[in-house]
């Protein structure tokens, strides 16, 4: 059995863990805590990095700290997970879904600049398989019309665009650590704040609406409620097991890199022959290799396919339902423009097994089976 996913795990997480233990601080901020966000912050490059237990948790900071309230609406693509838009609109905001670009599945910025209005106050930008979008459009539109960019990078740690790392460009952005990341503590994510205006409010809402991290750095005697906020705090276990992630992160990133690659090659020649289509990485962007997927001419016979290779005992995947065809697209938010690609391309679309330590047997027995395929 191939599965589609295995949580990434080096094997000295475990140690990490047990040092936490032995020092008897579990809740977040400790001492492993503060080494994850050094290092999100040095080899990124952001003003600050906090760490949260989610990506969602993340997203809901960015619409706090953008002041995100009732009537506001906030541009992004359909093609995306449900935590993306549903951070907005607990805040009230109205969500004005557009169309991607086949070629990345990412959002399509000449899409933006139609779907803006006067109440519009955020573009928020999903940087698909850790494929950087066009972020120098998205940013030019965002000056002309004084919006807010947030960046959902939670699939695109270690990934550029133009040479600067994803989730350093917008003014926010966030990042997953979710078991089906390319770095992982199961459940966990974070805030990458590249304003630094909004990193002192940023430390209250995440400790609750209080002034606590100050307290903390002995800045103020005591801590009070301050804001809004809520207990947006990786817990000190999580951060332990992370820390080893990105100690091993070149390493992680270079194996699954080599997978990647050897998916393109072996697969290359089904491109050529027209049967299916496969990843596009524009030039000025460096990727992660995040995922490995094709696309099928059309949503039966990628149903086909992904049939076969279970019945030859892999497990392969389809992704995003577009949020506007969804009940709570329809009554939150409101497709602007037409849907040229956003469905059709997501119902052609497969995601094949890709996880640190698959090794070339593997994947080598994926292509042979989806050659296979199509040989018959």
């Amino acid at each position: 059995m191939i599965p589609f996913n295995k949580p990434c795990v080096i094997g000295s997480e475990i140690h990490a863990i047990q040092q936490v233990i032995t020092a008897d601080k579990l809740s977040g901020n400790g001492e492993f805590g503060k080494k994850c966000m050094k290092w999100l912050e040095e080899q990124l490059t952001c003003e600050k990095a906090l760490l949260t237990p989610s990506c969602t948790a993340a997203l809901e900071l960015t619409a706090l700290l953008t002041d995100i309230q009732p009537g506001d609406e906030v541009v992004m693509p359909s093609y995306t997970f449900v935590s993306t838009a549903n951070a907005f609109v607990l805040r009230g905001a109205s969500i004005r879904f557009v169309d991607i670009e086949p070629s990345t599945m990412n959002i399509d910025p000449q899409a933006i600049e139609r779907a803006i209005t006067e109440h519009t106050k955020a573009i928020v930008v999903v940087h698909y398989a850790g494929v950087g979008c066009d972020m120098d459009t998205v940013l030019t539109i965002a000056n002309n019309h004084n919006l807010w960019v947030i960046e959902d990078a939670a699939q695109g740690l270690m990934s550029t665009y133009k040479g600067e790392s994803l989730g350093t460009i917008g003014h926010l952005s966030t990042i997953s650590f979710h078991d089906t990341k390319n770095y992982t503590c199961g459940e966990g994510g974070a805030l990458l704040i590249n304003d630094a205006s909004l990193i002192e409010r940023a430390e209250m809402i995440q400790e609750k609406g209080t002034n606590r991290s100050q307290f903390i750095r002995g800045e103020i005697d005591k801590y009070t409620w301050r804001d809004v906020g809520s207990s947006y705090l990786l817990s000190e276990l999580n951060a332990a097991y992370l820390s080893v992630q990105f100690q091993h992160a070149n390493e992680i990133n270079q194996n699954r890199r080599h997978s990647w690659a050897q998916y393109n090659h072996g697969l290359m020649n089904l491109q050529l022959d027209g049967a299916i289509e496969l990843p596009t990485i524009p030039n000025v962007c460096e990727h992660n290799a995040h995922m490995y997927y094709i696309k099928l001419e059309n949503e039966m016979e990628r149903n086909q396919l992904r049939q076969f290779l279970k019945q030859n005992h892999i497990t392969a995947a389809t992704h995003y339902v577009p949020l506007h065809t969804a009940h709570a697209g329809k009554q939150f938010g409101l497709f602007v423009g037409e849907d040229r690609y956003t469905t059709t391309e997501s119902d052609r679309l497969l995601r094949l097994p890709l996880y640190y330590g698959i090794g070339e047997e593997a994947i080598n027995d994926v292509v042979n089976k989806i050659q296979q395929y199509f040989q018959s």
